[in-house]
């Protein structure tokens, strides 16, 4: 049984853990990303200290990994002859899952019309839960998500602040599923909130995801979209995102996904597009965006990007209801 968390109430109003509740008439569980987050990074920060204090040796097996760094538990593993396999130089390991510095900033993309995140209707940022790697089930327990097994790797660079790790920013990534559908708008899953979650950056700057491989639906490469933001205060609201982007997948790892009977209509829908002709990487065949990848269909696959987001610069990007997916 799911134990619900307790509040206290104080002279200010219910708090949790110390921290006053964001919606005081609402429960701990329906706070809403900001909320989420703040409390788990507060829980790691007292692990922190508790390790500094008792020697990072003797809680080196028991304390959580940094925040959004969660590679080498949910890293698929490669097997070293697969059958049906493709791999690209460069590709996270599992000792390592941070990417190598991109050689410019990350393009700014449209978010398209199923973006979730409050600017065009459904928010699922708002949705206590959503902080979180694994993204393959919706937030209430519904449906599960099939398909070939994914970790997206993404290595989150500041350069405003000479390419250091972005630590503290939040990143909210979604895709579609293996028959090209958007949990919360297509057709018979618009009340399923499944691949789509955020994960916070941690000292190593990655962010690492749970989630099945994308399909390619009709008039779009193969991609998984993301917003930045620069902190977990920010997530509620889309115009503060200082990043909208995709990931464009790599043709070699779709062809190996694309052959398996969970993906029915990919192979065909993506015949017929390419990177060079695509309306959203076309422009330069997704040169900062292309994804490297390794594995294969029996353990899953690992994709991974470096992301150089630049403060000093003003997006251009955001939702396009009618527009670009």
């Amino acid at each position: 049984m799911t134990r619900i968390p307790e509040t206290d109430m104080t002279p200010d109003g219910p708090a949790y853990e110390g921290r006053l509740l964001d919606r005081a008439d609402e429960p701990v569980v329906d706070q809403g990303a900001p909320f989420d987050i703040r409390t788990l990074v507060s829980r790691r920060g007292i692990l922190g200290l508790f390790a500094l204090s008792a020697g990072a040796v003797t809680l080196a097996a028991c304390t959580p990994a940094a925040t959004g760094t969660t590679a080498s538990s949910t890293t698929p593993t490669p097997s070293a002859t697969p059958s049906g396999s493709a791999t690209a130089t460069g590709s996270a390991t599992a000792t390592s899952a941070a990417a190598a510095l991109p050689a410019g900033e990350i393009p700014d993309e449209t978010a398209g019309p199923y973006p979730g995140d409050g600017s065009n209707g459904p928010d699922i940022l708002e949705q206590s839960g959503i902080v979180r790697s694994d993204l393959r089930t919706s937030l209430d327990g519904g449906a599960t998500a099939t398909g070939i097994p994914m970790t997206l790797n993404l290595t989150i660079f500041d350069t405003a602040n000479g390419d250091a790790p972005f630590v503290g920013a939040a990143v909210y990534v979604w895709h579609c599923d293996a028959e090209g559908r958007y949990s919360m708008y297509s057709s018979g899953i618009e009340d399923q909130t499944y691949l789509r979650g955020v994960q916070v950056v941690g000292s190593d700057g990655v962010v690492s995801f749970t989630s099945i491989f994308p399909g390619c639906y009709d008039g779009r490469w193969p991609h998984i979209h993301f917003e930045v933001y620069p902190n977990a205060d920010a997530i509620t609201d889309a115009s503060h995102a200082i990043a909208t982007s995709q990931v464009a997948l790599p043709q070699a790892a779709c062809d190996v996904v694309y052959a398996d009977a969970a993906y029915p209509s990919s192979a065909s829908n993506m015949s017929r597009v390419s990177l060079d002709d695509d309306n959203v990487f076309g422009e330069d065949g997704g040169a900062l965006q292309l994804a490297t990848t390794s594995g294969d269909n029996t353990n899953g696959w690992t994709v991974s990007l470096g992301v150089r987001v630049d403060t000093s610069t003003t997006p251009t990007a955001g939702a396009a209801p009618g527009g670009r997916r």
